[in-house]
């Protein structure tokens, strides 16, 4: 499936999110990578398949193996992370001064530029609302050189990714 059939799959209710996918494809200011990337993540963030297989055939082969692995390994590490510093924010108490004990090795050596990792998990981050996560990431982002506008893009993605995979999981359910 490619992006046009998804958007082709899309209800006339969610024309927004058809446009809003279509133009967030040629989002000017990212990078090739960081926008491929945010796409790759932000669909298996979203834990759609029908998203998921589309996003990544159109998106993954824009990236190198690397960075598609990197994509991935993203997606991987902060649906961990998200659960359990959401967890620790909320509830507070000792649980911030504890140490994690949880592996995270890719975030220091993901295969790709940091800053497109840490792009990925915060656009991961938003999608799961993690407040810590987002703050942390952010930081880092614009530390590395990344302006407002390509946080925001990349937001943007994962938003968008998000609400259809939500409007295909609701249209399946309803059809069935």
């Amino acid at each position: 499936m490619s992006l046009e059939a998804l958007r082709a799959r899309l209800p006339d209710y969610a024309r927004d999110l058809k446009l809003n996918l279509g133009s967030l494809a040629t989002e000017p200011v990212l990078s090739q990578q960081q926008l491929a990337g945010t796409f790759v993540a932000s669909a298996i963030a979203s834990r759609n398949a029908e998203v998921t297989k589309a996003l990544v055939a159109e998106f993954g082969p824009k990236l190198s193996p690397e960075a598609l692995t990197a994509a991935k390994a993203a997606a991987a590490i902060m649906g961990m992370n998200n659960v359990y510093y959401r967890f620790t924010h909320l509830v507070g108490g000792d649980y911030g001064n504890m140490p994690a004990k949880l592996r995270m090795n890719v975030m220091a050596r993901p295969g790709v530029e940091k800053v497109d990792f840490e792009l990925w998990s915060l656009a991961i981050s938003a999608i799961n609302g993690c407040g810590m996560c987002m703050e942390s990431h952010e930081k880092v982002v614009k530390h590395g050189g990344l302006t407002s506008e390509q946080v925001q893009a990349a937001v943007r993605i994962a938003s968008v990714v998000h609400a259809v995979a939500g409007v295909l999981e609701a249209e399946d359910a309803l059809a069935a």
